[in-house]
């Protein structure tokens, strides 16, 4: 079974939104201010995508997998600018790119390709493994982390937040993405902040590359 809706279209190498998962975003460029100003005037939504290259000339190929961003947040600068807030609320697999007469992107989408009701907790294990790999992994990178506050956060929140926030490459951020399950998505996440620990320690400047 497949929904699907006409979205416009972000793509912004390493940002990923997560289904209650929220993304901050600065807006200067004019094609996505036009983007936001057409989702206030309409219904709101704005999809969150990667593109395979980052060069910017529009033209990019995409992943297949995104999320769909409600905007719950929203501030215009006296220049244009907007800051703006996405709330995640589907992930989808794009469907194709259709006609727009705009200058960004537009897409129709299968909302309904992914599982993404809220998910059950994690084992204890496993929220402790992903934990202590971050706080390893802020130590390496020499970040002033709240890790009191962290570990008030549920284990989505959690694992989702990580994923958005590390200095992770493109593909390793997509792979996050596309796990289907929130443990899935954990235990990937551990193998990469011991692999990005261990490149940061050894002094090598390299990435995991996941297609």
């Amino acid at each position: 079974m497949s929904r699907t809706l006409r979205v416009p279209l972000f793509p912004l190498p390493g940002a990923i939104l997560f289904p209650r998962s929220q993304l901050p975003l600065h807006i200067f460029e004019p094609r996505y201010r036009e983007m936001v100003r057409d989702a206030i005037d309409g219904v709101g939504r704005i999809a969150m995508i990667q593109p395979h290259r980052l060069d910017d000339d529009n033209q990019a190929p995409l992943y297949a997998v995104g999320c769909v961003g409600e905007l719950v947040g929203v501030e215009e600068l006296e220049d244009g600018r907007f800051n703006i807030v996405l709330l995640g609320s589907n992930r989808f697999r794009l469907v194709r790119e259709t006609e727009a007469d705009a200058a960004y992107r537009c897409a129709e989408v299968d909302i309904e390709a992914f599982n993404d009701e809220e998910p059950p907790p994690l084992a204890l294990i496993e929220r402790a493994e992903v934990e202590r790999e971050a706080r390893r992994l802020g130590d390496a990178l020499g970040l002033a982390v709240d890790w009191s506050a962290v570990a008030k956060l549920d284990d989505e929140m959690l694992v989702n937040a990580i994923a958005q926030v590390a200095p992770f490459d493109v593909g390793a951020k997509q792979a996050l993405l596309e796990q289907a399950t929130l443990d899935g998505r954990a235990d990937l996440l551990v193998q990469l902040m011991q692999f990005h620990r261990a490149a940061v320690s050894g002094g090598a400047e390299i990435e995991p590359t996941l297609q």
